[in-house]
């Protein structure tokens, strides 16, 4: 009898990928196979748009975090998660069976979003070009994606003049996310280094990533900074600083 239930458990696995074995029900092995699959995307991501774009609304499913995606790809509900490298990089170390396909998906370019006609951008712009000549901006990306050096901390005697609230969404390692009940990151460290320049404070608001924008606009906050990538959609909404870093979206799958 235990032989039989046993030989019937194995027939159902082969059935059903997605009960047994925790897979999606389609292999994916480069990005042609993306065609006609279930993929999985952060809601509102450049991820979700191009993704949309590429495959049909009918073959995406959108979550509200990153993480949770990835889960519904190891639980075997979708077939795929398309999302920026560098968190790639830290769910697959931390979900053991999934692995990034070698081919990138395509490449973005992220930048800071203001309300239009302000001129916060400018100002932006150019305490980004002073960070990135004196060192700085490449000390940061190499704390949170090398594990070189420390974190940034700002110089001692700062007067600041008032604060700038900046919309995130935390859930979009190394950029932004939570360790010890605090958000940090390179989006994190960075406005707080543009802040120092500029003589403001930087407070963060952590809020769903579809809600950056229009907390953007409506004058909830005085800029964005969440991996937020340059589209021209994007454009007709808020205004964009020069971009200060090239991201890549590439393709989690199961192995």
């Amino acid at each position: 009898m235990k032989k039989l239930v046993s030989l019937l458990l194995a027939m159902a696995c082969m059935l059903s990928l997605v009960a047994c074995g925790g897979k999606g029900a389609k292999q994916i092995t480069s990005l042609d196979d993306l065609e006609g699959a279930k993929i999985g995307v952060q809601l509102g991501t450049t991820g979700d748009i191009y993704a949309t774009d590429d495959y049909g609304d009918e073959n995406i499913e959108r979550y509200n975090k990153g993480a949770e995606a990835v889960q519904a790809l190891k639980q075997g509900k979708i077939d795929a998660v398309i999302i920026d490298n560098e968190p790639a990089k830290a769910f697959v170390a931390e979900n053991e069976g999934l692995k990034i396909l070698e081919t990138a998906y395509t490449e973005e370019q992220y930048a800071h979003a203001f309300k239009q006609g302000g001129e916060l951008k400018e100002q932006f712009n150019k305490a980004i070009k002073e960070l990135k000549e004196d060192g700085t901006f490449d000390a940061i990306v190499a704390y949170y994606i090398e594990g070189k050096g420390e974190a940034y901390k700002s110089p001692e005697g700062i007067e600041y003049k008032g604060k700038l609230v900046m919309a995130t969404n935390a859930e979009f390692p190394p950029y932004e996310y939570y360790e010890n009940e605090v958000i940090v990151g390179i989006d994190v460290d960075l406005a707080r280094a543009i802040g120092d320049k500029l003589g403001y404070e930087i407070e963060i608001a952590d809020m769903a990533f579809d809600s950056i924008i229009p907390a953007v606009k409506a004058g909830k906050a005085d800029f964005a900074a969440a991996g937020l990538t340059i589209t021209e959609d994007r454009l007709k909404e808020v205004d964009f600083a020069d971009s200060y870093y090239t991201g890549v979206q590439v393709v989690i799958v199961n192995k």
